[in-house]
């Protein structure tokens, strides 16, 4: 699957999810659904995924967790907040960046609509997958 259709099938996922549930459970609730959606379509997905960050000589495990890897092409990151900080957006742009990637979602959840809580965020140079 390219990424824009996977992309396409991330958001499809979310709406469904948001229409079914609604605006007011944790994260962890969205993530879990989302998760099971991705992973029984056949989407290869890693959640809270934990990774290291390297500087000068030295190596940090743990530095930093994902919400969702998808594809080892698009970093998801889940919200269920009002408002959403744009402290999140350079967070994500940051993982995308560690991790060389172009393509991230914010999926904010706590939204009345769902298509206002979806957010696509870029890293300009970043690869389309991870290998």
């Amino acid at each position: 699957m390219d990424t824009e259709q996977l992309i396409r099938t991330i958001i499809g996922f979310a709406i469904k999810i948001h229409s079914k549930i609604g605006p007011g459970c944790f994260e962890k609730v969205y993530e879990e659904i989302l998760y099971y959606e991705l992973q029984k379509s056949g989407i290869i997905v890693h959640r809270q995924l934990v990774l290291p960050i390297s500087y000068d000589d030295l190596h940090i495990e743990n530095a930093y967790k994902l919400d969702l890897l998808i594809e080892n092409k698009i970093v998801v990151e889940l919200k269920s907040v009002f408002p959403l900080h744009p402290v999140y957006f350079k967070q994500l742009k940051t993982q995308l960046a560690l991790l060389k990637l172009k393509n991230g979602l914010i999926l904010n959840f706590k939204t009345e609509l769902m298509k206002d809580g979806i957010h696509r965020v870029y890293n300009n140079f970043g690869e389309e997958s991870q290998e």
